[in-house]
């Protein structure tokens, strides 16, 4: 499983001309499913996102997860009541090899009904974790709209997958 990750200071995403999911502050993570992937690689891509240091502490450094910000905003350390959690998007094309020819090849990714189940899995552990995981819709045109803080983006891919 591949995921970007990138630190957004908000994040939309629109699907058949509505709003399907929106964030003020967090995470927008794009993710792809590829044929070897199981419930363990989406459990593991989950962690990994829901525990990633990578927002500020006070000393500028990238200290804190998306948990500790959420506590932060609790504590009244932020100037703005702000939705904060993660903004999920399926995306298959991050399977695309474009190593040969000019036309990605994209053989590695799931089949639709097996990258749904453990697209809809990934998000069910986010939530399940306490936080909030807007969505997009799956296998639709989708236009994204977001505000990359730093920026700071993360490549993940799970060691299940390899």
């Amino acid at each position: 499983m591949k995921a970007v990750v990138q630190r957004v200071r908000n994040a939309s995403v629109k699907a058949e001309g509505s709003i399907t999911g929106s964030i003020d502050w967090g995470l927008l993570v794009y993710l792809g499913v590829s044929t070897d992937d199981n419930e363990k690689a989406a459990e593991w891509i989950a962690e990994k996102v829901i525990n990633l240091r990578i927002f500020e502490d006070a000393e500028g450094k990238m200290n804190l997860s998306i948990f500790d910000i959420i506590k932060q905003a609790g504590e009244g350390r932020l100037t703005e009541k702000k939705s904060i959690g993660v903004l999920a998007i399926s995306q298959f094309t991050l399977l695309g090899d474009a190593i040969k020819g000019r036309r990605p090849y994209f053989g590695a990714a799931a089949d639709p009904a097996k990258a749904k189940s453990l697209y809809e899995l990934f998000i069910a552990e986010v939530k399940d974790a306490g936080l909030i995981c807007e969505a997009g819709v799956f296998q639709a045109h989708m236009d994204i709209t977001y505000t990359n803080d730093g920026p700071v983006t993360i490549l993940l891919d799970s060691p299940l997958h390899k």
